[in-house]
C-alpha cells in the first residue's frame, strides 16, 4: 500500500466512523463539544482544552425526531436530532447550536426536550455580520460562550490561549489550501467520494492532527504527474454534498470536483482569522469575511461571482449545485445564481438532496445527461 493510499484510507475511516473517533477521545479522558452547522467558534473550544466534534446528521431514516419537527424541515436538522434522541452523541459535554436559519432556531427547544442529558450552548451570529455593530454583537456572543466553556472544562481561557488556537486553525487552513491547489492540478487523482471524505474527516479530528494528515496526503499527491481528467471537471456549490448515492453517481460518471463553494467542505477553510488584537473581534471578523454560504447574508449574491471566478481559474466545465431539500435560503439563491452563470456562458445543473434518500436514479439520469452535454 502506497503512502498516499494509506493516508487517504485513514481519512476515509475517520469520515465513515465518527462514533469510533468520539469514543477514542472519550477513552482518553477528553471533553467533547458537539458543533452543529454553521461556523461554530471551534477555536474557543480548542482554547478550553476540549475537542470540537461536528454534528451534521447522517443518512438515516427519521422516526423519533418526527415528534418534534415537521416533515418539511431540513434533513440535516432532522437527522441530527434523531441521532441525539437515539443516544448516538452520548458522551458529549455540550452541543453548540448556531441559530443561523429558521430550522436551527427551533432546534434549541427541541433539543432541550429530546436530548435533555446534553446541555446547549447557543451560538448567535449577527445577520448584518459585516458592519461594525454586527462584528461587535458577534464578539459579545463569543465572550458569553467563553464563560460557558470555562464552566464546562474547568479551565480558564485567556486571550493568549485563544490566539494560540487561532494560529493552529490558520495552519489547518493553509494545509487544506495546499491540498486543494495540488489536487486541482491533477483532478483525476481522487474520486469525488474520496475528496468528500477528506473534508468530512475534519469534523471528527482535532485541527492539528487533521492538518498533519492533509499535509502528508498533499506531499504524496504532489508526486503524481499533473494532468487533466478525461471526464467533466466541475465546481460544486451548496450546503452539503455528502450524499453517498450522489457521490457514487459522480464517481461512476468519471466526474472530477476541481473546486467547490460548499459549506460542509472548503468554505470553513478559506477564510483565516487575524492573529493579532482582540481575539474575539478577530473571530467575529472571520465570520464577516465568509462568502459563498447560503445561510449567511449575501448582499448582491457574491457567491455567483465566486463561482464564476472558480470556473475561470480552473477552466472547469460547469457548476453542480447540490441543493439541500427544504432549505429556503439555498432554494431562493438558485435562480439568481444560475442567471449569473448563464450570463457568463457557464453551464450548471441543480440536484436536490436530503439525508433520508438512498436511491437517486432521477439524479443519475440528470448527471449523465449533463456530463454528455459537457462532452459535446
Amino acid at each position: 500500500m502506497s503512502e498516499f493510499t494509506k493516508v487517504l484510507a485513514d481519512l476515509k475511516e475517520a469520515a465513515a466512523n465518527p462514533r469510533v473517533r468520539l469514543d477514542k477521545y472519550l477513552n482518553l479522558g477528553r471533553k467533547i463539544i458537539g458543533c452543529m452547522p454553521y461556523f461554530c467558534p471551534e477555536e474557543l473550544i480548542h482554547a478550553a482544552g476540549m475537542v470540537p466534534f461536528g454534528l451534521w446528521g447522517a443518512q438515516t431514516r427519521v422516526s423519533e425526531a418526527e415528534r418534534y419537527l415537521p416533515a418539511f424541515i431540513c434533513s440535516i436538522v432532522q437527522t441530527t436530532l434523531e441521532l441525539g434522541i437515539r443516544g448516538e452523541y452520548k458522551g458529549l459535554s455540550a452541543v453548540m447550536i448556531p441559530i443561523s436559519c429558521d430550522s436551527l432556531k427551533s432546534m434549541d427547544a427541541n433539543w432541550r426536550y429530546g436530548v435533555s442529558d446534553i446541555p446547549i450552548i447557543p451560538v448567535a451570529h449577527a445577520q448584518n455580520r459585516k458592519i461594525q455593530a454586527g462584528i461587535e454583537f458577534t464578539a459579545a456572543q463569543y465572550r458569553k460562550i467563553k464563560k460557558q466553556l470555562e464552566e464546562l472544562s474547568g479551565n480558564t481561557i485567556t486571550d493568549a490561549d485563544i490566539t494560540s488556537s487561532i494560529c493552529v486553525y490558520n495552519k489547518r487552513n493553509a494545509a487544506v489550501s495546499s491540498f486543494m491547489t495540488e489536487l486541482s492540478k491533477r483532478p483525476g487523482a481522487m474520486k469525488p467520494s474520496e475528496r468528500n471524505a477528506v473534508f468530512k474527516s475534519s469534523y471528527f479530528m482535532e485541527a492539528a492532527e487533521f492538518a498533519d494528515k492533509v499535509l502528508a496526503l498533499t506531499a504524496e499527491l504532489s508526486n503524481i504527474p499533473e494532468g487533466r481528467n478525461s471526464g467533466p471537471e466541475l465546481v460544486t456549490s451548496g450546503i452539503l454534498a455528502d450524499n453517498t448515492a450522489l457521490l457514487k453517481i459522480l464517481d461512476e460518471c468519471g466526474v472530477s470536483i476541481i473546486d467547490d463553494a460548499v459549506t460542509h467542505e472548503s468554505l470553513r477553510f478559506r477564510f483565516d482569522t487575524e492573529e493579532t488584537g482582540d481575539p474575539f473581534v478577530a473571530l467575529a471578523r472571520q465570520i464577516s469575511n465568509i462568502e459563498g454560504c447560503p445561510v449567511l447574508f449575501d448582499h448582491g449574491k457574491k457567491r455567483g461571482d465566486m463561482l464564476v471566478e472558480l470556473v475561470h481559474r480552473h477552466s472547469a466545465d460547469g457548476v453542480l449545485f447540490v441543493m439541500t431539500k427544504f432549505c429556503d435560503p439555498d432554494e431562493y439563491d438558485i435562480v439568481p445564481l444560475r442567471h449569473i452563470l448563464n450570463k457568463e456562458g457557464i453551464k450548471s445543473l441543480t440536484i436536490e438532496v436530503d439525508q433520508q434518500t438512498t436511491v437517486m436514479e432521477q439524479a443519475r439520469t440528470a448527471v449523465e445527461t449533463f456530463c454528455e452535454l459537457l462532452r459535446q
